[in-house]
């Protein structure tokens, strides 16, 4: 197999009379064992293309060259061009023997330059950090309120010289929910952490997923706290702010039991319990040097909630933001955990103290650090920076461990040099290596193996060897310097909860068992839509006047609109149209396992054309006439396309293909439908 891959990339692919040839991978594409193909014409090659992103020459580490090219494959958005002279250079922060860098890939960006960024990108609100790819410069830039400079970059954010000047937006600062996992959890037991907070934390999730199916109120409130605002839910969440009842329509209904199967089962297969008093923050660093060692500083936004059922603990005010204009926030004070992924040494999970900065005020939904002390504390948190990191941060007293641990040492070796420059074969050989050789997987299993085995849990000597070799493995991309896995730690039995079904297993009694079995794995199978179910269900308050005369326009656009989400469905192997209006994926199929998240965001990308394709089917036919007239037709074309989809006389029997009578049309304009539930029609002139 490794000749074979070699071979393949060495000599290209032929489809028709093109030859593609190996061009470049992104580090996402590396880990799911993806490359970048191009088949070169008379005015372009691969050689010309990996010419035009900068120059590799002096990089002659060979896994180092091949992430620095990688990283122009990121998926980005592009905003504005910035020219040489509208960006300036500044000094790292380094620690007094220079071994510690407290300024690892971040700079700034001024406020006035961070509002275009914004309008450009079409944010909502001015996001406090972006992460960034200027030319060869890569790495997060924070607002300062003070900067003149459009960027201000660092030595330690400049990967490859290159004369491109695009800047280009990879990840913004937002609100984003926090979630325990059996690592997480497996270290905070570890350092005293009573089992029964985890349990009844677990309790009070499966009670709220269990609610929720039959009360709107409690529905509202988890779909809102435990998703962030995600966009993906924005029809389910959007019906339910515009009351319509999980019990009384049945998409809803639907939408709603793929949300609690996709939680319960990620809370039985990965113990990811939602952290209701936390966050998942972008970090970055404190550039008026206020925060001592020690000391973090935390502003967050709310999470839009209609209800307080799921409580996090924040006293919400408004503080003077960015361009002077009032926001609302919550500064956390007192003590709180850090933690960043893969988190399997003791000293990973760091307690701090967060503190009330004013100068630091307009910094939001972002943890920032000091650059005081004798070491970082992101480096403290599994070797993290601040080059776009999301940091694990809770304020639930709860969580706070009795005893703190020494954090590891995650200095990497910096991996061999070649005496000459770096070519195609070589990364070619690495991307085959890192197939052959990554053992990041492995080895956090085997963690957590010996953990749950030992009653010293993560302090056991064998976590402790393991912990260390899972941070080479982590930086094996970058070094090329490959994990060891040695012998004597590789597992001879596992726990019940790993679902190793093909393996020896034994019944843990550490607390990732009794949360594993404290869960019932949900039935995913979601019933398809009868001709009685239309029968009981139908609205008739969403019948508006009128509406009769677009029925044979909506049955053609149905049936359009259907064949399309058909086509999707098929080609992304889902179950159901509720996964997708979701964004909660039950799916085997070995298409998502490769990259979820990435083949996530595509799909979510084509779902989302489809509907804005949809609304313009029913919004632009009405153009061209008066306010009012436009608003009653475009209520008179809604109606009509529920009508088609739920009245029984449009829903038969028997459907012949696994998907049955699809019911997402009409929703694709949830608001019309809720102004006629609302009785909000408008007079007719």
């Amino acid at each position: 197999m490794y000749k074979r891959v070699i071979n393949i990339l060495r000599d290209g692919i032929s489809i028709g009379n093109k030859a593609f040839k190996f061009l470049a991978f992104s580090s996402s594409q590396l880990k799911e064992h993806s490359a970048w193909m191009f088949a070169a014409n008379n005015k372009i090659t691969a050689d010309d293309i990996r010419n035009w992103m900068g120059d590799f020459f002096s990089i002659r580490n060979v896994a180092k060259c091949a992430a620095r090219m990688g990283q122009s494959f990121s998926s980005s958005r592009s905003s504005w061009d910035v020219s040489r002279n509208e960006i300036e250079e500044i000094d790292d922060i380094w620690d007094m023997k220079r071994m510690y860098c407290f300024s690892d890939g971040v700079g700034k960006i001024s406020a006035s330059f961070a509002t275009q960024v914004a309008k450009k990108c079409k944010f909502r609100t001015v996001p406090s950090l972006y992460q960034i790819r200027y030319g060869g410069f890569k790495g997060v830039v924070a607002v300062d309120i003070k900067s003149s400079y459009k960027l201000s970059l660092r030595p330690t954010m400049e990967k490859f010289p290159s004369s491109l000047t695009g800047l280009d937006i990879l990840d913004h600062s937002h609100a984003l929910p926090c979630y325990l996992n059996r690592e997480i959890i497996t270290i905070l037991s570890t350092l005293g952490v009573e089992d029964t907070i985890f349990e009844t934390m677990q309790k009070h999730q499966i009670w709220h997923m269990d609610a929720m199916l039959n009360d709107a109120a409690v529905a509202l409130d988890v779909v809102q706290s435990y998703s962030g605002g995600h966009t993906a839910n924005e029809i389910f969440e959007g019906m339910l702010l515009r009351g319509f009842h999980p019990t009384a329509e049945p998409f809803l209904k639907r939408m709603l039991h793929c949300f609690r199967a996709s939680h319960l089962t990620n809370l039985r297969q990965k113990a990811r319990i939602f952290v209701p008093k936390g966050r998942l923050l972008m970090g970055c660093m404190d550039e008026t040097r206020t925060l001592n060692y020690g000391e973090v500083f935390i502003s967050v936004s709310p999470i839009r909630k209609a209800y307080r059922i799921v409580e996090d603990g924040l006293r919400f005010g408004t503080v003077n933001g960015i361009n002077n204009i009032d926001q609302t926030v919550a500064i956390v004070e007192g003590r709180v955990i850090v933690a960043r992924n893969p988190c399997v040494h003791p000293g990973d999970i760091r307690v701090l103290r967060a503190v009330n900065v004013p100068s630091l005020h307009h910094l939001v939904d972002c943890v920032v650090f000091p650059q005081k002390g004798h070491r970082p504390h992101p480096s403290e948190c599994s070797g993290g920076d601040l080059d776009g990191d999301k940091y694990f941060v809770s304020w639930d007293a709860r969580l706070i461990p009795s005893e703190v641990c020494k954090p590891q040492d995650y200095q990497s070796e910096s991996g061999q040099e070649l005496q000459r420059p770096v070519n195609t074969q070589d990364i070619i050989k690495h991307f085959a290596d890192f197939m052959l050789n990554n053992a990041v997987g492995i080895i956090s299993s085997a963690h957590v193996v010996h953990a749950d085995k030992s009653e010293c849990k993560a302090y056991d000597p064998k976590c402790l060897k393991l912990a260390k070799q899972c941070s080479v493995a982590a930086d094996f991309a970058k070094t090329g310097i490959p994990a060891e896995f040695p012998k004597d730690l590789k597992p001879t039995s596992y726990p019940d909860f790993m679902q190793k079904t093909d393996k020896p297993s034994y019944k843990s009694r550490k607390v990732l068992g009794t949360l594993f079995r404290a869960v019932t794995e949900p039935d995913k199978e979601v019933s398809l839509f009868t001709n009685d179910e239309a029968v009981k269900f139908y609205d008739k308050q969403l019948e508006f006047p009128g509406f009769q005369k677009y029925l044979r326009e909506a049955r053609a656009l149905r049936d359009r609109y259907n064949s399309k989400l058909r086509d999707l469905m098929h080609r992304y192997d889902l179950r159901t149209e509720a996964d997708i209006f979701t964004g909660r994926f039950q799916t085997s199929s070995k298409f998502f396992q490769k990259d979820p998240e990435e083949v996530k965001q595509s799909l979510l990308t084509e779902m989302s054309s489809l509907r804005r394709e949809a609304r313009c089917w029913l919004e632009n036919e009405v153009e061209g006439k008066n306010a009012n007239m436009a608003s009653d037709e475009e209520l008179k074309k809604a109606s009509a396309w529920y009508h088609v989809t739920y009245y029984p006389d449009h829903v038969p029997d028997h459907v012949g293909d696994k998907y049955g009578h699809l019911l997402s049309f009409p929703w694709v304009v949830y608001d019309k439908l809720a102004r006629i539930k609302q009785g909000g029609r408008y007079r007719s002139c």
